[in-house]
């Protein structure tokens, strides 16, 4: 028997029913969900990673990066469509930030994980 299966159904059917009663609605987990495709991307992450000093015009993403501006600005289209990123105009100049605390805590909780682990990768190297 492989180490991943069960012989039973249920073995603690107390701890099923408050997962059960605590898991979020299915929207919300396909929301979320969209929030991790998209930090999902390396560029779309460089771009993150950059503005957690502040905020950076499209050109200025595009220096840091190593992106076209037309690449970043496709790149800040989605995410602040998905409320991951907000702007501010001044002029002609569009200015990006992250939009709220959350998103800073989920890089900065994820840049410490792979910080302080070294990741096993058989989806590269193709180990099972």
């Amino acid at each position: 028997m492989a180490l991943d299966s069960c012989t039973t159904r249920v073995v603690d059917a107390d701890r099923v029913t408050a997962v059960r009663e605590r898991m979020p609605q299915s929207e919300d987990l396909i929301d979320t969900a969209d929030v991790f495709g998209l930090l999902s991307d390396p560029n779309r992450l460089r771009l993150l990673v950059a503005l957690l000093d502040g905020e950076l015009c499209v050109c200025d993403l595009a220096a840091v990066t190593g992106q076209s501006e037309s690449a970043v600005s496709h790149a800040l289209r989605l995410l602040r469509a998905h409320r991951i990123v907000a702007a501010r105009r001044s002029g002609r100049m569009a200015y990006y930030r992250l939009e709220d605390p959350h998103v800073r805590m989920l890089l900065d909780v994820a840049l410490a994980h792979t910080e302080h682990t070294e990741a096993l990768h058989p989806e590269r190297d193709g180990n099972t």
